[in-house]
């Protein structure tokens, strides 16, 4: 299957814990102001990979703690980002969305419910400049949640992490 990337970083030790390998989806309908990532917004830039050639990718990686998906916003390929997934079934899996767990949640789109089984943590929320803490951990504004997406899947709620 085919996946629009603006880019990977094989070890970023800034989208979750550990050395992480980073999928930065390309396409975003967010735009929120103040943006990391700016660049990953166009659904017509990036690249086109297969999910099989970024699954052999990552394997590559023997230091990789877990893999995060990012962006852009992974949900506008719910498709894509589940093969992945499928592939990627030994790693812990991080994804950041501009989406709330409830909208996800309550998606018409069956293939937003795949991508959501194969979560372990879900960074969800849109960004907001006006919120922005430097402080916090894995997440760009106070809004923003981390959520255990299995338990949150489970008990059909929002369930935090809480930060160490």
């Amino acid at each position: 299957m085919n996946i629009r990337l603006a880019g990977i970083v094989p070890e970023s030790i800034v989208d979750g814990p550990g050395y992480r390998f980073a999928i930065f989806a390309q396409g975003c309908p967010h735009n929120c102001a103040g943006c990391h990532n700016p660049h990953t917004h166009d659904f017509g830039g990036g690249k086109s990979y297969k999910t099989e050639k970024i699954v052999k990718l990552v394997s590559e990686y023997k230091l990789t703690d877990g893999v995060t998906f990012t962006g852009g916003e992974p949900f506008c390929q719910p498709e894509a980002f589940a093969a992945l997934a499928d592939g990627l079934q030994n790693y812990n899996i991080y994804c950041f969305t501009g989406y709330t767990f409830d909208e996800l949640v309550t998606a018409e789109n069956p293939a937003v419910r795949a991508l959501l089984d194969k979560i372990d943590v879900l960074i969800d929320g849109r960004f907001i400049e006006s919120r922005m803490n430097y402080k916090l951990k894995f997440k760009g504004s106070d809004n923003q949640r981390l959520l255990d997406c299995k338990q949150s899947l489970k008990l059909g709620k929002a369930v935090e992490l809480i930060e160490n």
